[in-house]
C-alpha cells in the first residue's frame, strides 16, 4: 500500500528529470563561465570562447591567469559546492530534520582539526585528506553516539550534540594555532573557507572520491525517499535501513573530510541548497540529489564571484560569503521547525 502511494504520488517523470537537469547543467556552465572571467584581469567571455576557434587571441599572461589560476578555482569550486549540497542533503534525509548539514553538525570543525594536525606533521595532499577525513568521521560517531536514546534517534540532541561537538573542535583549533608555528597561523584565513590554494594536485586527489561518493549515494535515492517515511515502514519494503544509513553516514563524512582538506570549512551550503531544490522540485531524492549537486556547484561559483569582487582587489573567504546568505536562512528555518 505505501509502496504504491509513493509511486502515484511521485513526481518525477524521465521528460521532467532531464529537463530539470538539463536548466540546471546550463545554469552552471553560464555561471562557470562568469567564474572564469570575472576577476583584477577582467577576459571578456567572447574573447574566450573566440580562442577556442582561433577568431580571438590571448596574451601569454592571460593564458597563465586562465589555465593556472581560475580554471583550478573554478573546478575545485563546483566539486565543494556540489559534495557539500550532496552531503547535506543526505544527512537531512536520514536524519529527517531539514536543520542537519555538515557545518552544523560539528563534522566540518572535525575535518578541520584532521587538516591542521596534517599541516602541522606536513603529511601532504594525501595525509592532509585522510587526516581531514578520520577526524569528520570521528566527529560524525561521536554526535550519533550522543543522539541515541534506548536505541532511538533523537534529532533535536543530535543538532544540539553537533553544535557543541563543533564548538569544542573549534576550540582545539585555536589551540592548536597557538601553539604551533607561524606557517600554520598563516593557514588560518585558509581555513574560513578559501579557494586561493586550488591546484591540479589537490583537485585530482579529492575530486574523483567526491564524484564517485556523489554517484553511490545516488544510487541510494530511492531508499532515502523510503526511509522518510519511517525506519520500520522502509524495512517492511525491503530496505536494509542500518546498512544504507551506515554507509551513506560514511560517505557523507568522507565528501565533508576530503572538502575541508581543499577548501576549509565553507559552512552553510548543505543547508541552502536542498532547502532552495525542496522548494523548486519537491520531496524526491531521484531528482534532488542530482538538482543539489548541480545547484550547490552552481551557488558556490557565485559565491566565490563575490569573495573576488565585493572587496576587490582585496579577497574575502568565501567561507564568509555562505556564512552571511546561509545563518538568516537556518534561523528562519530553526523558527518554522
Amino acid at each position: 500500500m505505501l509502496r504504491e502511494i509513493l509511486v502515484r504520488h511521485s513526481p518525477l517523470t524521465p521528460r521532467r528529470l532531464a529537463a530539470t537537469l538539463t536548466l540546471l547543467t546550463i545554469l552552471l556552465m553560464a555561471v562557470a563561465l562568469a567564474g572564469i572571467s570575472v576577476g583584477s584581469v577582467s577576459i571578456p567571455v567572447g574573447k574566450m570562447l573566440g580562442s577556442l576557434t582561433g577568431a580571438e587571441h590571448l596574451s601569454e599572461a592571460e593564458r597563465t591567469i586562465l589555465v593556472s589560476i581560475r580554471l583550478p578555482r573554478l573546478i575545485l569550486a563546483m566539486l565543494v559546492g556540489a559534495g557539500l549540497s550532496v552531503a547535506g542533503l543526505v544527512f537531512q534525509a536520514l536524519l529527517r530534520n531539514p536543520l542537519a548539514e555538515p557545518y552544523i553538525l560539528g563534522i566540518s570543525s572535525g575535518g578541520t582539526v584532521g587538516t591542521l594536525l596534517a599541516i602541522a606533521f606536513s603529511l601532504g595532499i594525501v595525509g592532509t585528506s585522510l587526516s581531514s577525513f578520520a577526524g569528520s568521521a570521528l566527529v560524525m560517531l561521536l554526535v550519533y553516539g550522543i543522539a541515541q536514546r534506548r536505541g532511538q534517534m533523537d534529532t533535536n540532541t543530535l543538532l544540539l550534540a553537533g553544535v557543541m561537538t563543533g564548538a569544542f573542535f573549534n576550540a582545539v583549533v585555536l589551540l592548536i594555532i597557538a601553539v604551533m608555528n607561524q606557517e600554520l597561523r598563516n593557514a588560518f584565513l585558509w581555513l574560513m573557507g578559501n579557494l586561493s590554494g586550488a591546484t591540479p594536485e589537490a583537485i585530482m586527489t579529492v575530486g574523483p572520491f567526491v564524484l564517485l561518493s556523489s554517484v553511490v549515494l545516488l544510487v541510494h535515492a530511492k531508499n532515502y525517499n523510503l526511509i522518510a517515511t519511517g525506519d520500520e515502514s522502509a524495512l517492511q519494503l525491503g530496505v536494509n535501513v542500518r546498512g544504507v544509513k551506515r554507509l551513506s553516514y560514511l560517505l557523507g563524512s568522507l565528501i565533508t573530510g576530503l572538502v575541508v582538506s581543499v577548501s576549509g570549512v565553507v559552512g552553510f551550503v548543505g543547508l541552502i541548497i536542498p532547502h532552495i531544490c525542496r522548494k523548486l522540485f519537491g520531496p524526491d531524492h531521484r531528482v534532488l540529489l542530482p538538482a543539489s549537486f548541480l545547484l550547490g556547484a552552481t551557488f558556490l561559483v557565485l559565491a566565490d564571484i563575490l569573495s573576488r569582487t565585493v572587496l576587490a582587489p582585496a579577497e574575502i573567504p568565501v567561507g564568509a560569503v555562505t556564512a552571511a546568505v546561509g545563518a538568516p536562512i537556518f534561523i528562519y528555518l530553526l523558527r518554522r521547525t
